[in-house]
């Protein structure tokens, strides 16, 4: 790899004012990428509690050296989206290497109305949850596939999560999260003859700004069924920072191989051994597959000690979880 892996590539990372988004974004800037970020607030908001902003996130980028145009968008809006890439298209004479669609409105959502059943929600979850995160990943897709495939190159990133195996959350997030992996598997079909890679990325559990904010200042930590019966709270502390998933998107831009894993889902922690990558001064990062992790999380820490490490689930049986044949 080069010294400067990135140079000369552009890339879109959608919903980058804060968390995995802006994560993603510093690391690709970091690479050398000319990167455009979306977001909805363009200034610092007053008295959020959380923040994050386009311009915090252009300030961070530059302050490293980095290269970013931000793009105020509302991704539940066609017309902001098509905008978007009107303006990708015209700056850049039709290039677009990587499309990393990560917008979400509905973090708040989620959290506020943990242990709520579908028919108790309001019928708005829906599309709280949908419009952004997965209609619009859909639409940037199809903007970016026409920039891409007349190039025949090009990168596409869906951040799902296991939510989409697996109950977490709620109903809506579920659906969504299937509907992202599916879209990565059916959307890289169409385009592997045309050597463009479409993924859909599990990162693992991920200390966000929204995500420690609302643990500090909420009662969640009851809430453990999605934690693998741990308190979430503490979870989340020991998770993978936003900028880990950033340092695997940067591997799978920069991948020469990227179509051999184009229509999968990857997680990170695959990827981090695959790459040899490390999370924040060096630490290692969870592994959902590791069997000692698991036994770990789920209390029978004397049996982890006799686990070695190389002893992981294999993808197949871990599909099997989300089985819906009777």
């Amino acid at each position: 790899m080069s010294a400067i892996p990135l140079a000369g590539k552009v890339c879109i990372v959608t919903g980058a004012t804060r968390g995995i988004g802006k994560g993603i974004a510093l690391q690709l800037a970091e690479k050398g990428g000319k990167i455009y970020i979306t977001g909805r607030t363009l200034d610092p908001p007053k008295g959020s509690g959380v923040g994050g902003s386009l311009r915090d996130t252009v300030d961070e980028i530059k302050a490293r050296g980095g290269t970013c145009i931000p793009v105020q968008c509302d991704h539940s809006k066609d017309a902001d989206i098509e905008r978007l890439f009107d303006q990708v298209k015209r700056e850049n004479e039709g290039r677009l290497d990587v499309l990393v669609n990560n917008a979400y409105s509905a973090n708040n959502d989620l959290l506020d109305s943990l242990g709520a059943t579908f028919w108790e929600i309001s019928t708005d979850m829906w599309d709280n949850v949908n419009i952004v995160g997965l209609r619009n990943h859909y639409m940037c897709s199809v903007y970016a596939a026409r920039m891409m495939v007349p190039r025949k190159r090009g990168l596409i990133v869906n951040v799902s999560s296991a939510g989409g195996l697996r109950y977490m959350f709620n109903v809506a997030y579920g659906i969504g999260k299937e509907a992202c992996d599916r879209m990565a598997a059916d959307c890289g079909y169409e385009l592997k003859k045309h050597n463009v890679a479409f993924v859909s990325l599990w990162p693992g559990l991920v200390a966000t700004e929204t995500a420690l904010y609302k643990f500090n200042n909420v009662d969640v930590l009851k809430h453990k069924e999605i934690a693998g019966g741990l308190g979430l709270k503490q979870v989340v502390e020991q998770g993978e920072t936003i900028e880990f998933t950033g340092q695997c998107v940067a591997a799978l831009a920069n991948d020469p191989d990227i179509m051999k894993v184009s229509g999968k889902t990857v997680l990170t922690c695959d990827l981090a051994r695959k790459y040899g990558l490390k999370d924040k001064e060096g630490r290692v990062t969870m592994d959902i597959t590791q069997v000692n992790v698991l036994l770990n999380r789920s209390g029978h820490s004397w049996l982890a000690y006799l686990v070695p490490n190389f002893v992981r689930i294999p993808k197949w049986l871990l599909a099997l979880g989300g089985n819906k044949f009777a």
